[in-house]
């Protein structure tokens, strides 16, 4: 697998995301796209992921296999957070909803199959 691809588009997706969340049309009222609860903490939080998939994508493999795993790890305990949170900020400052848990549950998922279930490609 070739985890530097991926890291790459994760983190162009990423930052489109969070960038978005600051665009009105795409956000009103706070919902990205009407379905997801964002909010400046929120994007920043895209934005700096986005810029780090990236970032990683432009080292080694083995960087990028790494941000995988540790992204995964995070937004796994970030969902389980959010899910404990309800319709609550997330550390008090993080706006979230049941469909931000959700899809942060998915991208875990995802980044954990990449980490730490597919072989690196030389």
């Amino acid at each position: 697998m070739n985890f530097k691809k991926i890291a790459k588009w994760f983190g162009i997706i990423f930052i489109a995301v969070g960038i978005l969340g600051f665009i009105p049309g795409f956000t009103h009222d706070s919902m990205l796209l009407g379905i997801f609860h964002v909010n400046g903490p929120h994007n920043f939080i895209h934005i700096l992921t986005g810029a780090i998939a990236y970032w990683t994508s432009r080292k080694s493999q083995r960087a990028s296999q790494l941000f995988f795993q540790i992204f995964g790890i995070v937004y796994g305990v970030v969902a389980l957070l959010g899910f404990g949170a309800g319709d609550s900020p997330v550390l008090g400052f993080i706006a979230n909803n049941r469909a931000d848990s959700w899809l942060h549950i998915l991208v875990a998922i995802v980044s954990l199959y990449i980490g730490f279930l597919h072989k690196m490609r030389k």
